[in-house]
């Protein structure tokens, strides 16, 4: 369980503070008033941050992909950073690309892409596209909290929908219940699959580890209702952090079996660039009496550092702690009746837009 709140943490906010990403020379930044609620203080204390977001107008949306490691070739992420504030997120060194901080701007300066849904349509479009499942939730969740109000996950789905073209979404947020009705019935058609990921069954230690996400009944609620709507549902124990959370391995798994889902992944904690030393500041703050042990146990699995980076040992731990936590892992799988196959979706049935579309009518 994590300690009480310190008085250095950012209240409902993952990172500790604005890291400087040392490596493009930014300056670095502080919590300041165009970006913060002015209106708002607790006892005297910094008023808490204000979550905004940017129009972003890029020019394609589907991303590809090319490591070797990775079991999909394309992906869409309609917004950049993540109020989810997962602290370990490996996403969180893409803000530093946008002379922005990995740190709490990767939490509260968002970006979204409402362009989306007509760029995926027009790229479906185009003459000689090959059909491949299409990954949601790749970089940052797109179920987080602004997609209520945007709506650009739906209008992607709902495209996704009338072409017969798969998907697979990994989200934290039990949101993507909202999406019922169009995965009900891509699911019929062989047509997605969705992962949630539950890293704890500890309401106060999701909150520390991922204060904006769907806490870990929702979670598991919405596992049970994909479920029983027929549509094929993953657990992804991903991160596993040694002398945090990986004591829940065989809850989780259980937990997740019970709800309905029918596969299950998990990958151990990465830091990779910026994440590492937001990582650290984070421990220090919520776990100073295990920080040293839990950096000991993640650097002996990554061959004395922070991060491996190569293609294939970044997903694989290496060492006695790794091995034992796959070997947990791979047992409470078994015992569960848990798969840790991918599902084959149907990329036969895919039909190009039926319309010639424009995307300045």
């Amino acid at each position: 369980m994590a300690s009480p709140p310190h008085p250095e943490a950012v209240r409902g906010r993952g990172a500790t503070g604005n890291a400087t990403p040392a490596r493009f020379g930014l300056a670095a930044r502080e919590a300041d008033g165009d970006w913060l609620d002015m209106a708002a203080t607790v006892d005297d204390a910094p008023p808490p941050l204000r979550t905004t977001v940017t129009v972003e107008r890029p020019r394609s949306i589907i991303t590809r992909n090319q490591s070797p490691d990775v079991p999909f070739d394309r992906s869409i992420n309609a917004y950049r950073g993540c109020e989810h504030g997962c602290v370990y997120c490996f996403a969180r060194p893409t803000h530093a690309f946008h002379d922005l901080s990995p740190g709490l701007d990767f939490e509260s300066r968002l970006f979204a892409k409402p362009d989306a849904p007509a760029l995926l349509k027009a790229e479906l479009g185009k003459r000689g596209y090959e059909c491949q499942p299409i990954a949601l939730g790749t970089n940052t969740d797109p179920y987080q909290p602004i997609e209520r109000d945007w709506k650009i996950t739906r209008q992607i789905l709902e495209i996704l929908n009338d072409c017969r073209h798969p998907v697979t979404i990994t989200t934290k947020s039990d949101r993507v219940c909202r999406d019922l009705d169009i995965l009900t019935a891509m699911a019929t058609r062989s047509l997605a699959a969705v992962m949630i990921s539950v890293t704890t069954l500890d309401p106060h230690l999701a909150r520390c580890m991922e204060p904006r996400a769907a806490t870990p009944p929702r979670r598991l609620a919405a596992i049970r209702a994909l479920s029983q709507a027929g549509v094929p549902v993953y657990v992804s124990l991903s991160p596993m952090i040694p002398a945090i959370n990986d004591h829940e391995i065989e809850a989780i798994v259980a937990a997740a079996a019970e709800a309905g889902a029918v596969g299950a992944y998990s990958i151990p904690v990465r830091l990779p660039h910026e994440v590492a030393p937001l990582f650290r500041d984070w421990l220090a703050t919520h776990f100073p009496d295990r920080a040293a042990r839990v950096m000991h146990h993640i650097t002996s699995m990554r061959g004395g550092k922070d991060n491996d980076p190569r293609f294939f040992a970044r997903f694989q731990a290496q060492g006695p702690y790794a091995d034992l936590m796959r070997q947990r892992f791979g047992k409470a799988c078994t015992n569960h009746g848990l798969s840790r196959e991918r599902i084959q979706l149907d990329c036969t049935r895919f039909q190009t837009p039926g319309d010639q579309f424009s995307l300045f009518p």
